[in-house]
């Protein structure tokens, strides 16, 4: 402006020195004879060119100042416009945007800052160390060092994702987009970008990653099919996990737009089939067990589920599939429903040879043992016969002593139930004792009993009996030479009316790692005195457990032996 009025200045000089000079000439030139006239008529003349030449210059300016005006004015409204945008854009968008002046460092925020973050005006700082000191430490260098890496390249437009600091020191997944603006030089100097949460984002990305994960490395098959199908087959298969691969034998390419129509064969069940159709039809979860057949058409039985998946408007969108191959579980089922057959007819076949021995032999044994027993009113003075004689009535005792013992062993394992009574648990051992009265008078060990604060047990009389007398005669039978026999047996109450009761002696003992698997056998014997049969301590624990009780054991060699009995009081 100034160099305009200079030049307008300067042509109004050089204009009126040029008017002056040409009156100067004309006067000189023509000697008017009036010189009064004459300069009126000059100044007059020279009044009205200047007036003309000003009005030609306001004219120009005032033109030209309109121009201007009008571009001023339509600047302003583009800049209104804009600032309107802008305004609008920050209050329709949650994100958070803020205005990076570089040069001076100065960093301005939207409201976006409070509603995201948290921060009130007063906390937010307003230069690049608040910023990138509210990042999370473990993203702040590897981001800064992107961004600063940035702003020495040649492209506008930037981006990264990190951790931002909320104002209850809590941190949310953040996408930062930023465009930069560069000077006449090239020099970034200012820099204009959005800050949007992606925290819901990045927790979804992390669970489809983790599902991923689980579907990739399940040991079970899992397979994902259309919502419908247009054959009325089971839907076709959009994906399919490695592990459906592996069973089935197909490659993941070959699976891909089948049915699982096409993996069914003559064996699969068609009831199961149509349990699944119906499911599918009635948008239903189903589960059901059938045979599929693999690549090789070799069978395989799986265990399958086949669940609807919605959307987030409950439309049918998939049905998703897991099956585990259950081959060699029904393999075993088979076998074992053969075995518990085989089983059942072995018991069967020797339940009846047990009553055939105990009660088809009863008659002719007693009939021998009359026999025998008529002998004894027969004088045999050879000596020799009698000898045999003897021998035939110990076997024949032997004979019937074991026929008794099978006998009660069969009613033991026939019992279905046993009839329990309320007894006085001291009457029971005084009977007890009075049965084995002559061993005991012979042998006189020392017997401990502590019945503590029992006074009364609910039991079985008959089996309570037989345990402790086969007990006490087995301690007796077993004892050691060197020492007095030592008997103790201690009962207690235990937790939920449980009654334990232990029986001690410090007998010979026995060799629990030699023979530990047939403490409780049949007809086990682990001493060498002939009236040993092997028989008192199977019956123990088949009367023990008819009555819903357990025994264990524990007895070293020439120490003694203890038994730990417990059953309901």
């Amino acid at each position: 402006m100034k160099n305009k009025a200079n030049q307008i200045a300067l042509l109004y000089t050089l204009s009126t020195l040029f008017l002056a000079i040409i009156s100067f000439k004309l006067a000189k030139l023509y000697s008017f004879s009036n010189y009064y006239a004459f300069n009126f008529i000059k100044d007059l003349f020279f009044i009205t060119a200047t007036g003309l030449f000003f009005r030609y210059i306001l004219y120009k300016n005032d033109k030209r100042s309109s121009e201007i005006n009008k571009n001023l004015r339509h600047t302003n409204d583009k800049l209104k416009e804009s600032n309107d945008k802008y305004d609008i854009v920050a209050k329709a968008t949650s994100d958070t945007i803020w205005d990076w002046k570089i040069p001076e460092d100065q960093i301005t925020w939207n409201k976006g800052i409070k509603e995201i973050f948290g921060y009130s005006q007063n906390q937010v700082g307003h230069n690049s160390k608040w910023w990138f000191d509210n990042i999370h430490p473990e993203d702040s260098i590897k981001m800064s060092v992107k961004l600063y890496s940035f702003l020495e390249q040649k492209t506008e437009k930037w981006q990264d994702q990190y951790r931002f600091k909320c104002s209850d020191g809590s941190y949310k997944y953040v996408l930062d987009r930023g465009f930069i603006i560069k000077d006449e030089n090239d020099k970034a100097i200012r820099m204009i970008g959005t800050i949007q949460d992606i925290t819901k984002q990045k927790e979804e990305e992390n669970r489809l990653k983790l599902l991923e994960t689980v579907f990739t490395e399940a040991k079970d098959a899992i397979i994902i099919t259309e919502a419908v199908s247009d054959d009325n087959q089971i839907p076709k298969i959009v994906f399919a996990n490695p592990a459906f691969n592996t069973m089935s034998g197909y490659d993941h390419s070959e699976v891909i737009g089948k049915s699982l129509n096409s993996f069914m064969g003559k064996n699969s069940d068609l009831l199961e089939i149509e349990k699944l159709t119906d499911s599918i039809k009635n948008k239903k979860e189903c589960f059901l067990e059938i045979i599929l057949y693999k690549k090789d058409q070799s069978e395989y039985w799986v265990r399958l589920s086949f669940l609807p998946v919605y959307n987030v408007e409950h439309d049918l969108s998939h049905w998703i599939s897991i099956q585990r191959d259950v081959t060699e579980e029904k393999t075993l089922e088979k076998e074992k429903e053969i075995l518990i057959r085989e089983l059942t007819q072995n018991n069967k076949d020797l339940k009846q040879f047990s009553y055939i021995t105990s009660h088809n032999l009863r008659a002719p044994l007693s009939n021998l043992t009359g026999l025998l027993n008529l002998t004894e009113f027969l004088t045999i003075e050879d000596e020799e016969l009698k000898e045999i004689l003897n021998g035939f009535k110990i076997s024949t005792h032997l004979l019937n002593e074991t026929i008794n013992d099978l006998a009660k062993v069969i009613t033991i394992k026939d019992s279905a139930s046993i009839q329990n009574e309320e007894l006085l648990i001291q009457d029971v051992f005084k009977n007890i004792l009075s049965q084995l009265h002559i061993q005991l008078e012979e042998i006189k060990p020392q017997l401990n009993i502590s019945y503590g604060n029992i006074t009364k047990i609910h039991t079985n009389k008959a089996y309570f009996e037989s345990i402790f007398i086969n007990l006490l005669t087995n301690s007796l039978k077993y004892r050691s030479h060197d020492r007095n026999l030592i008997i103790d047996i201690t009962i207690t109450e235990e937790e939920n009316d449980t009654l334990k009761i232990i029986f001690r002696d410090n007998g010979i003992g026995i060799d629990l790692e030699r023979n530990k698997n047939k403490i409780f056998g049949l007809y086990q014997r682990f001493h060498d005195y002939p009236d040993s049969k092997g028989l008192g301590l199977f019956l123990v624990k088949s009367q023990i457990e008819t009555m819903g009780g357990n025994i264990s054991i524990k007895s070293k060699v020439d120490k003694g032996t203890e038994f730990i009995l417990t059953f309901k009081s």
